[in-house]
């Protein structure tokens, strides 16, 4: 009962906001971050019902359910919402990877995902270790080095949302989805690089395994297992001829896929784990270049999964937390990073943009739709936060910062962006269909 309640009070605000969004022509994203943080644990969330004696305690999401309580841990059920979600969202961005316009924009890609994030690290780096040097009771170089590793990661969830959003369609668009795609692979590597030298300096110990083999393992492997995935998916779809059994299937294999990508071990000092962004991924890119129906199994999923991207953005904003507005020391280093890491991509994407030819709008306008953070970002800080004690701590609670800064104005900014490339047609924003609609209809 409980349950249903806060998931249903969860949707319910989330639509209702996106309603609101409209008037101010917000991004969906943005009104479901926002609905999250009113139905979230320092808000609605924090009123305790327990006293009605109705096996009810609260309407929105707990402190309890998130695990922000001490010694209290996530929900299950909303962990796996959050899966489940990234999954599906790694799946529909693998489509985008199809051989026929990598052909073309393959090589722009592949330039521009690494040299951006590279200069998302190299910006916040260098800024972070100077505070560091002038300021080391606040920050001390093993934290920045962190932090600027963490500057790479962009949020594919806001960003592919925005583009369905608005039927977003061009060149930016074209090629900003491999971007954040590849965006995750290269920000693993650098996250894994910097943490292993980060401890080194800690420890005063450097293993080349764990800095450098460990995650070029985990790329490859998650690489391959999503390869092997794709295989049997398209194979597996050619048995069933109805749409609704295709969907289904569809959605059962991102299910196993996910679930598989779960799976971690250790060999002596190799650690065997995959990322289940990048597993979904390939598995996406795998089907729509071998399969001739792809087109038609991806738009019923999109239709399938919509209450489920509600649901995940809603929840990805009742876990913003907002107490970390107390201390100044984190304002202080959250804003030199937002700042820096905004620089960084911005500058980067333009650089490395004009290095390849693309045209000028792309340059302009493609490292502003780079600047949401969120997902992935939070998962490095969890390792960090797992493994580093108090400047663990100051490491979430940095990055938990920029995501309430970024996941606010990200999506908002992308929109921009979009519509000033030109990827966005103003004619297809909400509010002129409403226009042209009500005018049919006088004419009538």
């Amino acid at each position: 009962m409980q349950m249903l309640i806060t998931l249903s009070i969860a949707m319910l605000a989330g639509l209702l906001m996106s309603r609101l969004a409209k008037v101010f022509k917000l991004p969906a994203v943005t009104a479901y971050l926002v609905a999250g943080i009113f139905v979230g644990p320092f808000l609605i969330g924090a009123i305790d019902l327990s006293f009605l004696n109705a096996n009810i305690s609260h309407i929105g999401f707990s402190p309890a359910d998130l695990g922000i309580l001490e010694g209290s841990v996530k929900n299950p059920a909303f962990e796996l919402i959050s899966e489940v979600s990234l999954g599906f969202i790694a799946f529909a961005i693998g489509n985008e990877f199809r051989l026929s316009e990598l052909k073309t924009i393959g090589k722009q890609a592949t330039v521009i995902g690494i040299l951006q994030a590279i200069a998302a690290t190299a910006v916040v780096d260098g800024a972070l270790l100077l505070l560091s040097l002038t300021m080391p009771g606040i920050l001390t170089p093993s934290v920045a080095i962190i932090l600027g590793a963490i500057a790479t990661a962009t949020a594919p969830a806001a960003t592919l949302m925005v583009v369905r959003q608005y039927k977003a369609k061009g060149k930016l668009t074209s090629l900003l989805l491999p971007i954040v795609a590849l965006d995750d692979a290269v920000g693993l590597v650098i996250f894994s690089i910097s943490f292993g030298v980060a401890r080194a300096i800690d420890t005063s110990s450097f293993g080349i395994v764990s800095v450098l083999v460990n995650p070029l393992l985990e790329v490859v492997l998650s690489l391959a297992l999503g390869f092997v995935m794709g295989l049997l998916f398209t194979y597996f779809e050619r048995f069933f001829h109805s749409g609704s059994k295709r969907m289904s299937l569809s959605i059962s294999f991102v299910l196993l896929t996910v679930a598989l990508s779960m799976i971690e071990f250790k060999i002596g000092d190799l650690h065997v784990g995959f990322s289940s962004l990048l597993v979904c991924m390939m598995l996406g890119t795998v089907f729509c270049n071998l399969c001739d129906f792809s087109a038609d199994i991806m738009d019923r999923a999109d239709k399938w999964t919509a209450p489920i991207f509600v649901l995940f953005f809603v929840l990805s904003g009742a876990e913003l937390r907002l107490d970390i507005l107390a201390s100044w020391q984190v304002i202080l280093i959250g804003v030199i990073y937002i700042l820096t890491r905004s620089v960084g991509k911005y500058f980067g994407a333009y650089g490395s943009a004009r290095l390849v030819g693309c045209s000028p709008e792309i340059q302009k306008y493609l490292g502003i739709t780079l600047l949401p953070q969120a997902g992935v970002a939070l998962g490095m800080s969890s390792i960090v936060f797992a493994e580093m004690g108090e400047q663990g701590i100051l490491v979430r609670n940095i990055v938990l910062f920029a995501v309430l800064v970024y996941e606010i104005v990200g999506p908002v900014l992308t929109k921009m962006a979009l519509i000033k490339s030109g990827d966005i047609k103003q004619k297809t924003t909400e509010g002129f269909d409403r226009a042209k609609h009500l005018a049919e209809r006088g004419k009538k």
